[in-house]
């Protein structure tokens, strides 16, 4: 019998100015972008918290700290690929990812293909084991009122 371990993940960032919007890797149009000490993916970092949750490792934030300077600016999918690596080692593989991005704009289903496509590469899994979803908040708390993008994510772990 396969071994399974599953984890979830959330993260939500703050919307400001002067900052890209990155989700999944992608580079969004918007003239708002997501803050934070890294690129502030929040939907990478979701599924990585995911990731780590199953196997019980923590959180990103014990791995890639705010407080060190070496993550400013870092591009979350090069995290991702760091966190897959922490699995690897202990005989784990990412087998699926189902994630939703909750967001009032810019709307996301033209960027979804890419951003399953990024994520699935750095994974070294195919685009059809990882999903990406996307919903609003229906202009309700500080996502529906547009002041920062949140997501959530779910991992599927097998034992290799």
């Amino acid at each position: 019998m396969t071994q399974l371990r599953i984890g979830n993940g959330y993260d939500i960032h703050r919307l400001g100015p002067d900052r890209d919007l990155i989700l999944g890797g992608v580079k969004l149009p918007h003239h708002l972008g997501l803050v934070g000490h890294s690129d502030a993916d929040v939907l990478t970092h979701a599924i990585m918290d995911a990731m780590l949750g199953a196997l019980s490792l923590g959180d990103i934030g014990h791995y890639f700290p705010p407080s060190d300077d070496q993550w400013k600016g870092a591009d979350s999918l090069k995290l991702l690929a760091a966190v897959n690596g922490l699995l690897l080692e202990r005989g784990w593989q990412v087998s699926n990812i189902d994630s939703v991005i909750v967001a009032e704009q810019p709307k996301m289903k033209p960027h979804i293909a890419a951003m399953r496509a990024n994520l699935a590469q750095v994974l070294g899994i195919a685009a059809d084991q990882v999903g990406v979803k996307a919903t609003t908040n229906e202009q309700l708390g500080p996502t529906g009122r547009e002041e920062g993008i949140a997501a959530y994510a779910v991992a599927l772990l097998a034992k290799t």
